[in-house]
């Protein structure tokens, strides 16, 4: 009841400030000249006609300022016929005896005009400013309200009940997946392909597109972000024309603004909440790698140790056999926990490059030869261009790179098989491959594999836990490099190192 009355009652004010109908306006334009003319009459002998003209000038104002322009022009006509018929000899008459009233007539009917014009213009200001606090007090609140949204559901609630409440319009918040776009909501959809398409378009162009139809008329709004188009906001106003969408497009092209910001900032926390647990996550598992690792090598070099002194003694041969089989797995148990130990320091950073100036087929050289037993059954071919380069980089760190590449593609390669180590000069790179003639790396799986533990068959009775690979991605990226695998066919690993400028080998060419 109460926010009835008050309807009713500001209905009553703004129909008694700003009158709609036209017997209301000839109301004003009755009321405000009668009451100069009633309150001058009396003063007509004390009061000169200049006088009384600017009483008349007064009610004009307050009729455009109440009732508009055109009852500001019928009371400008009307309050001149007024001062000639009662305050101009002779009264009671249209007739004008003097000529200098008739320029005082004239006057005061272009100054009535003037000022009706004037007050219907500041009028027209006030009412423009006040519409846009109304609007920017709405749009704070909105603001306020997406600032707090905590998911997409919340964003469009928000915007659909502003839109609701201030415009009278539907609107319907559709949301970038990959190429295509999704509704937030499903209170109501787009009925028709020019809807769609029209909604599409406004996604690809990035440009706000305005759809008339029969029944409907939508504004199709881009959501634009800081790095691309997070989506549409589509808004039905029922039937209107294009001339009053037009109007307020700016308005709606802020709401858009203010919804692609909350959506953007709901995308980064969700980027940076993942972000933060993958870091998380990655540093425990570093920790009980580097824990692991330090606590199964101490048992470990115990027991390669004991096998060790075990196949020097005299044994049986079937007991030799059991040595030299625990001594080969405890080798390489030691390798895994080595490996372990490198991704764990690599992981955690703790990595410092001794870059120095080498050739490097010493590297490859020393890394064939530290293999030799694991590339027994295989023959390495290196193919090295005959002007290459010296390059600047940690032989340890590049040697385990090389080491653990070879070792790869001999677990994998056919028996009796090739392997080729090849290097060439890539502009400001030079690339090194390895490569076997194996049945080469899942095609599916080839931007993986450098991942942890990650590896070509998840199951495989080939030995391994897929750190290798992981290891020399580390180690060719603190150098600067990149790498990747391919097929070619047979497996193919490819790293590069940077060229950079190598110092000049200075030779003796004086005989004595």
């Amino acid at each position: 009841m109460n926010s009835k009355r008050a309807s009713q009652t500001d209905y009553l004010t703004s129909e008694l400030c700003h009158p709609r109908s036209g017997a209301a306006r000839f109301a004003w334009i009755i009321a405000a000249c009668g009451l100069v003319t009633l309150l001058a009459w009396p003063l007509r002998d004390a009061l000169d006609p200049a006088n009384t003209a600017m009483l008349y000038l007064l009610a004009v104002a307050i009729v455009a300022m109440r009732a508009g322009k055109q009852a500001a022009i019928i009371a400008s006509f009307m309050s001149t016929a007024l001062l000639d018929f009662f305050f101009i000899s002779p009264r009671f008459s249209f007739t004008v005896g003097d000529v200098q009233y008739v320029v005082t007539l004239l006057v005061m009917l272009v100054v009535a005009l003037i000022i009706g014009n004037l007050t219907i213009g500041l009028q027209r200001q006030i009412t423009v400013a006040v519409e846009r606090e109304r609007q920017s007090q709405a749009l704070y609140q909105l603001a306020s309200q997406l600032a707090g949204a905590t998911s997409l559901e919340q964003v469009a609630t928000a915007i659909r009940h502003f839109l609701h409440q201030t415009q009278n319009c539907r609107s319907l918040l559709l949301t970038r997946r990959d190429n295509a776009l999704d509704s937030v909501e499903h209170e109501f959809h787009l009925d028709s392909v020019l809807q769609s398409a029209a909604a599409f378009t406004a996604l690809q162009l990035t440009q706000t597109r305005i759809l008339l139809e029969e029944t409907q008329s939508w504004l199709f709004l881009p959501l634009r972000g800081s790095t691309y188009t997070r989506g549409v906001l589509a808004i039905d106003f029922g039937k209107a024309d294009h001339a009053k969408i037009s109007s307020q497009q700016a308005l709606y092209e802020a709401i858009a603004s203010l919804v692609a910001i909350a959506i953007e900032r709901l995308h980064f926390v969700e980027v940076a909440q993942r972000t933060q647990l993958q870091m998380t996550d990655e540093r425990l598992r570093s920790a009980i790698l580097s824990a692991l690792s330090h606590d199964i090598r101490t048992p470990l070099t115990v027991l390669y140790g004991m096998a060790d002194t075990l196949s020097i003694a005299e044994l049986p041969p079937a007991a030799r056999d059991t040595v030299a089989a625990m001594r080969e797995q405890a080798l390489r148990l030691n390798s895994m926990v080595s490996n372990l130990l490198d991704m764990a320091r690599l992981r955690a950073g703790n990595i410092r490059l001794n870059q120095e100036w080498q050739p490097v087929e010493e590297v490859i050289g020393a890394s064939i030869k530290l293999l030799g037993s694991a590339l027994a059954q295989h023959t390495v071919k290196v193919v090295l261009p005959p002007d290459m380069p010296l390059l600047k980089f940690d032989a340890v760190l590049i040697e385990r790179v090389l080491c653990n590449l070879l070792e790869n593609a001999a677990k994998y390669a056919p028996p009796s098989s090739n392997i080729t180590i090849s290097a060439q000069v890539d502009g400001d790179k030079v690339s090194i491959s390895v490569r076997d003639t194996g049945p080469g790396f899942p095609q599916d799986k080839l931007d993986k594999l450098f991942d942890l533990f990650e590896r070509g068959e998840t199951e495989s009775n080939i030995p391994g836990v897929g750190l290798g690979l992981a290891i020399c991605r580390s180690i060719v990226a603190a150098h600067g490099g990149e790498i990747h695998a391919s097929n070619c066919p047979g497996g193919c690993v490819t790293f590069t190192l940077t060229l950079g400028d190598p110092p000049v080998i200075e030779t003796d060419d004086s005989n004595e």
